[in-house]
């Protein structure tokens, strides 16, 4: 060595060769870790089909009462609405009873309470008994007008309309054989306020009667002729 190189040695140091530095080395393989993202990857696609499902579905609907479904009340029956609609016509083959709300009547029915005997058509008329039934009817009432004239399995029925104190009067008669039941009744029942009491006498029904009876020449029992 010369002497330079030896003087110089303690302040220089020879050269070495540059280190490589070598790049990281990847995690060692760990078969779990392919598990994790698959699992994550199910319960995403899983929570977006729940959730596209429950928008598909329809919603509940909400039951809204229905304004017609609901019961109407009832109006409040009075003797004067029900004297609006009076019955006529034969009930089960037979006369009908005078309605109790109604005192302009009278009726061979039993059940009433202005109670008639039925009439008795002597052997000479019981052939064309409803032809002078007819006549009579015309002959003695004011502004009389038949209205029915049937051939029913329980006899010959007639109804017709007559004037009346307040108003039109309806005659039903049901002749059968040699009897002839009847009702004669107001058809109009008139109140006077404030009173619940209708206005009406069967009387003038039964001397309506009794005219026409007397016309026919025909006859009924009586209460008197019974004593």
């Amino acid at each position: 060595m010369s002497l330079s190189a030896h003087l110089l040695s303690p302040f220089f140091k020879p050269h070495s060769s540059p280190s490589i530095i070598s790049p990281p080395r990847p995690p060692p393989f760990n078969p779990q870790h392919l598990s994790t993202r698959p699992s994550l990857l199910n319960d995403i696609l899983s929570l977006s089909l729940a959730f596209a499902l429950s928008l598909s579905l329809p919603l509940p609907s909400v039951a809204i009462p229905s304004l017609t479904s609901q019961p109407q009340p009832s109006l409040p029956t009075t003797p004067f609405s029900q004297s609006k609609n009076l019955p006529t016509g034969l009930e089960n083959g037979k006369i009908r009873p005078c309605p109790s709300i109604n005192p302009g009547c009278v009726s061979t029915n039993p059940k009433s309470s202005s109670f008639a005997f039925p009439w008795g058509i002597p052997e000479s008329s019981t052939g064309n008994a409803i032809q002078n039934l007819q006549e009579a009817i015309l002959e003695t009432q004011k502004n009389a007008k038949i209205q029915i004239v049937e051939d029913t399995p329980n006899g010959l029925y007639l109804q017709a309309e007559v004037d009346g104190g307040f108003g039109r009067d309806v005659l039903e008669f049901l002749v059968k054989g040699d009897v002839v039941t009847y009702r004669c009744m107001a058809t109009k029942v008139t109140y006077i306020y404030p009173f619940t009491t209708a206005l009406g006498d069967s009387k003038g029904q039964e001397e309506r009667m009794k005219k026409i009876m007397d016309q026919l020449g025909w006859s009924a029992p009586s209460f008197d002729s019974m004593d």
